[in-house]
């Protein structure tokens, strides 16, 4: 079901309200897509389709600026990803049922790290492929960073598609305080990686696990790429969410 809201900016994003088929809910996740992506990659609308079999409602929305959403890319940074993930849990809470589970896949897999300690009705987090941290995304384009610093603002290729990354956008993902998102997170966190990850480093997952407060679990997804894109990887990750998630929610 094709839904939309306003983040706290008045920007409109689009997004999915993924149901079960008898509509019965027995919980509501939200899913924070991977940098640059959008909420109709594969891999997510096959996770949520395992949800689903399991009585839980998944939405997946697209970050401003990318996918169908409003807003400008380059005008966007770490910050402004964590406010539309909390607008995205106030829309719930507003029209259905507050989310109890937050799954973030790489870039918004570190973001639901931080955004669960500020949403109440969270009881259990999820992360895919994420870093230890957004300022890792700086990898993707650090043969532009001394241009960005000098210049402020220049153009990225991430994925074949022209990205413009402003200067702002590296001072607040390099701004973070990583430790803070793990003192004060007091959920459970369910951890999958690949050892074959190319694009996050399975050391990542190792740091996440090491800081996080127990409960915490880790399931290395062995063979797996980064953007998960054989069928099984993904549905298997949905059907090991939906099982996990059991033990911590009502």
């Amino acid at each position: 079901m094709k839904i939309s809201f306003l983040n706290e900016a008045g920007v409109l994003l689009a997004a999915n309200l993924d149901l079960p088929k008898n509509n019965t809910v027995r919980a509501y996740a939200i899913f924070a897509h991977c940098f640059t992506c959008s909420k109709n990659l594969t891999a997510i609308r096959n996770i949520s389709r395992a949800l689903n079999e399991e009585g839980i409602g998944l939405l997946r929305f697209d970050f401003t600026g990318l996918g169908s959403s409003e807003g400008d890319f380059e005008n966007t940074n770490f910050s402004t990803n964590l406010a539309d993930i909390y607008a995205a849990a106030s829309y719930l809470e507003q029209n259905y049922l507050a989310p109890k589970i937050l799954i973030g896949h790489s870039l918004g897999g570190a973001a639901v790290l931080f955004a669960t300690s500020n949403i109440a009705s969270v009881e259990a987090t999820v992360t895919i492929g994420a870093p230890y941290g957004p300022g890792h995304i700086t990898h993707m384009f650090k043969h532009k960073l001394q241009e960005i610093k000098e210049e402020g603002i220049t153009q990225v290729n991430i994925g074949g598609r022209p990205f413009s990354v402003r200067k702002q956008f590296l001072d607040d993902i390099l701004a973070v305080d990583v430790e803070s998102a793990f003192e004060n997170m007091n959920k459970a966190l369910l951890i999958f990686h690949s050892p074959q990850d190319r694009i996050v480093e399975i050391e990542n997952a190792s740091k996440i696990y090491r800081h996080a407060k127990h409960p915490k679990s880790f399931i290395s997804l062995d063979g797996a790429d980064h953007l998960l894109s054989d069928k099984s990887d993904s549905s298997y990750v949905g059907k090991v969410i939906a099982s996990w998630v059991e033990r911590y929610i009502e």
